[in-house]
């Protein structure tokens, strides 16, 4: 046997078109598809072999084919438009970011992620988180921010999906090309491969820096595939989301670690570092440890400039959802860590660990990061009371309402998800310029004036489409699995372009119940087989290779797609990815969601089918709770939460039959004069009128962008100045109030102010005043407030307002004199006390100081 070496030879460029690199190299392409001409035209079959990839496709194009094409006048004209529009975009210097925050030109913000879905033929993402980030790189660039992205490299991705002739699901996992893919080692100026290093138990990791262009922006990636490893560190940055717990751990000890040591070696110093998901929170860890090691911060100090300086966004909807990882894996790894941030290993471990939810053996990456970031948020309003509730007991003696954690709901990168077809109705209709200005609701009201006609025409078009790429997956899985020629030329005939065609498509987590809508066989198959109204279904999506249930509701789909009564009519299609999603959000008719209430963090598959005038018919969860007005989708079920599933379960799935019967289908089938259906068509408009603005990245990187990133920028700059001055002013006074707290008495006077005699009147303010003992502590370092609210059936104020108590007067003694009043709009049980916080004007969050004081038994009731 012999050993060879492996090159890559590529066709040189004619000088002419020598910036065809530049344009594959860079995702931009990715949401300007149109671009993508100049390469399809120099060898379109060839093209279509390179599955549209372009950075294969000039490693494989003859040379004559590129020469042919550098003289012919028609092509040049083409290459030196779209590549003069490319320049523009990436020289231009007149972005909603410059316009906005011109001052924060050279503040970088660093975004962790552990996986990002840019496209197909990057498959470094394993569904809607992955997608997520890279729809958030793509409006960071649009939008001009100074953004980075920080990853991981795997050079397995995640798996390619197989559906096995019985219907189970197989995980493929190959070794990809990376000199076929757009990605590039990043290079020194010395043009040297830039290599970091980090501490592992016993031994030293290493991971080369690779980047991937997403137009003004750029991600950087570790790879740890690398000679200077042993074999089995290779292995850290083979596939995602792949091994056991000690993998996991290697993987995000890389990431958070490996990608805070990746920036210092690139020389960028980030004014913010935003993570995404819990994957990435040792970064804090390693940023503390730098501020102590280099600049002589005690822990409380650095603490307090890694927290002013940090993001994290939540995504999970349940405390399971949360990388757990036992303490054992945390002293094996982080044994000599808790030194070095001059920490014993209790106060270490107490970083991740959450007492009132969690066993105490187990270290929560969750935890970890809302312990020790300063701004945190969910991914919808729902996710965000959510998580509070989940996680209120990370603050002791906080109300659930009052937990820090906000929210910023998802959206998806208009660009990137619209169909072609559809930009160019959007184009006529909207205006050249309306991908400028996507969170312009006023903008989409122009959505109206698309005639019907022209609509459905489009869609049909592209249900067509979805059909026929649907029917090529389907004869592929069908050849490998050695089916006979008779059942492949069968799928020629399955789906029907002109019968309502439901799509679901989403990760098979138990909780979405992918099988909610076989609860009753017997009155689905009616539905589908009504020969007057047909409908049909189709399935995809990929269940983890640990979640077995998962992968149990995959069989059980396939089996049933395979029954008479069903039987081309349920499809299920192997292999949910970016492209298959592109033809399924813009060619169904219906996206189905009903995930079990309230377990949807958000989900954006449904914005890109409403963008695009699929339909939603969606459980009031998620996203879609904001989304939904009445006149532009169905909901399931209600808003009411179930203990018992099995009930849950009826509710649901009698509240989707009975929609789908009175006015699902009947819509769609009632066609006026010209054979359209009207009302569904302005259904279609009104989904994309009042989606499209709103559930964008586009408008989420800004609310980003406001609410955090800025705060965070000048956060920042003011701790750091005057060699973190006001950080070490924030320890020490954090210090003398908590050796102090418990000095502080809260004596409510029970003599209320008010109008009345005999009664107190709803509208009116009431006065109210309580007098406070504070002890040594000034009273500027503490804000006195009235909490009050209706009282509920199980005794506790609901939704309770807050009223601050003004300062009257020094009783002497440390004794001080409050009054404030408070406001109730209508009449019923009224529930008020007081407390006491900490203030001090440059916290982050005064719940984080850990301390609050309430009035001990004696909350007063108004009636």
């Amino acid at each position: 046997m012999y050993v060879y070496e492996k090159i890559t030879v590529v066709p040189k460029l004619p000088e002419r078109i020598n910036r065809l690199n530049d344009l594959a190299y860079n995702l931009w392409w990715s949401w300007n598809t149109y671009v993508l001409e100049v390469f399809k035209s120099i060898d379109p079959k060839l093209w279509v072999e390179c599955e549209e990839n372009p950075v294969l496709f000039l490693q494989q194009v003859s040379s004559k084919k590129l020469i042919d094409a550098s003289n012919a006048k028609e092509y040049l004209q083409k290459y030196d438009g779209f590549l003069n529009e490319f320049d523009t975009y990436m020289n231009s210097h007149d972005t909603w970011f410059d316009k906005n925050y011109s001052n924060m030109k050279d503040h970088k913000i660093a975004y962790f992620s552990a996986e990002y879905g840019l496209h197909e033929i990057l498959p470094i993402y394993s569904g809607g988180l992955g997608v997520l980030s890279g729809d958030h790189c793509k409006s960071a660039s649009d939008l001009g921010l100074p953004f980075v992205g920080i990853g991981l490299l795997y050079k397995q991705g995640y798996f390619k999906q197989h559906i096995n002739r019985e219907g189970w699901q197989e995980a493929q996992f190959s070794r990809y090309n990376l000199s076929q893919m757009p990605v590039q080692p990043t290079k020194s100026q010395d043009g040297n491969d830039i290599i970091i290093s980090v501490d592992f138990p016993g031994r030293i990791v290493y991971a080369k820096i690779w980047e991937i262009h997403v137009g003004r922006i750029k991600i950087h990636l570790l790879d740890t595939d690398i000679s200077n490893n042993n074999s089995e560190d290779r292995y850290i940055t083979s596939a995602l989301y792949g091994g056991d717990q000690e993998m996991r751990i290697s993987q995000e000890i890389l990431l958070g670690v490996g990608g805070i040591k990746m920036l210092d070696a690139l020389g960028i110093q980030a004014a913010v570092y935003h993570l995404n998901e819990g994957h990435s929170a040792f970064c804090t860890l390693e940023i503390m440890r730098k501020l102590i090691q280099n600049e002589g911060l005690s822990f409380h100090d650095a603490k307090e400039v890694s927290a002013a300086a940090t993001v994290f966004t939540t995504h999970t909807p349940v405390p399971a959802g949360s990388d757990r990882f036992p303490l054992y894996l945390i002293d094996k790894y982080f044994g000599n860590l808790w030194t070095a941030l001059n920490i014993s290993r209790q106060q270490f471990l107490e970083l991740g660990i959450d007492n009132g939810a969690d066993a105490s053996d187990v270290f929560n990456m969750t935890v970890l990061a809302l312990k020790m970031t300063g701004q945190r948020n969910g991914v919808s309003k729902l996710h965000g009371m959510v998580s509070r509730n989940i996680f209120n007991s990370v603050w002791k003696n906080v109300p659930e309402e009052e937990v820090p954690i906000g929210s910023v709901t998802n959206g998806i990168h208009t660009a990137t998800w619209l169909n072609d077809s559809l930009k160019g109705l959007y184009n006529k209709y909207l205006g050249p310029d309306w991908i400028y200005n996507i969170p312009d609701t006023f903008m989409w009201n122009n959505i109206r004036n698309i005639p019907d006609e022209e609509l459905w025409n489009t869609h049909i078009t592209n249900k067509q489409n979805m059909i026929n790429f649907v029917r090529e997956r389907l004869k592929k899985q069908e050849m490998r699995n050695g089916a006979p020629h008779e059942k492949i030329e069968e799928i020629n005939n399955m789906l029907d372009a002109n019968a309502l065609t439901i799509g679901f498509a989403r990760r098979f987590a138990t909780y979405k119940r992918a099988t909610l809508i076989f609860r009753n066989m017997t009155r689905l198959q009616k539905i589908i087989n009504n020969a007057a109204m047909p409908m049909q279904i189709i399935f995809a999506g990929k269940a983890h290779p640990a979640d077995h249930p998962g992968q149990e509701l995959i069989k059980n789909i396939h089996d049933l797609a395979h029954q008479e009564g069903f039987k081309g009519k349920v499809v299920l299609v192997e292999n949910y990815d970016m492209k298959l999603a592109g033809h399924l959000i813009s060619g169904v008719d219906i996206w189905l969601n009903n995930p079990r209430r309230p377990l949807e963090a958000s989900g954006t598959s449904g914005q890109k089918a409403a963008l695009n005038g699929v339909i939603n018919f969606s459980v009031l969860d998620g996203w879609w709770v904001e989304g939904y007005n009445h006149h532009n989708g169905w909901v399931i079920g209600d808003e009411n939460y179930y203990t018992d599933v099995e009930h849950q379960d009826n509710i649901d799935s009698q509240s989707l039959y009975t929609t789908l019967e009175e006015q699902i289908i009947p819509m769609y089938y009632q066609r006026n004069q010209k054979g359209l259906p009207s009302g569904w068509i302005q259904m279609m408009k009104e989904s994309v009128r009042t989606c499209a603005p709103v559930f964008s990245t586009a408008r989420m990187v800004q609310d980003y962008t406001n609410e955090y990133y800025a705060p965070a920028i000048r956060k920042n700059e003011e701790i750091s100045k005057d060699h973190y001055a006001l950080a070490r002013q924030l320890t020490q006074w954090k210090s003398q109030i908590q050796n102090q707290w418990n000095q502080i008495k809260i004596i409510p006077d029970r003599k209320l102010n008010y109008h009345s005699e005999h009664k107190i009147f709803a509208g009116r303010p009431i006065e109210l005043s309580t007098t406070v003992h504070l002890g040594n502590i000034d009273p500027d370092n503490v804000r006195v407030e009235v909490y009050y609210g209706k009282i509920g059936r199980d005794g506790l104020i609901e939704q309770p307002e807050i009223g601050i108590m003004e300062l009257q007067g020094d009783k002497g003694n440390n004794i001080y004199h409050y009054r404030g009043s408070i406001h109730m709009d209508t009449g019923g049980e009224y529930g008020y006390t007081f407390r006491i916080l900490p203030y001090h004007s440059e916290l982050v969050s005064e719940y984080d100081v850990g301390l609050i004081k309430w009035v001990d038994h004696n909350e007063q009731t108004l009636h």
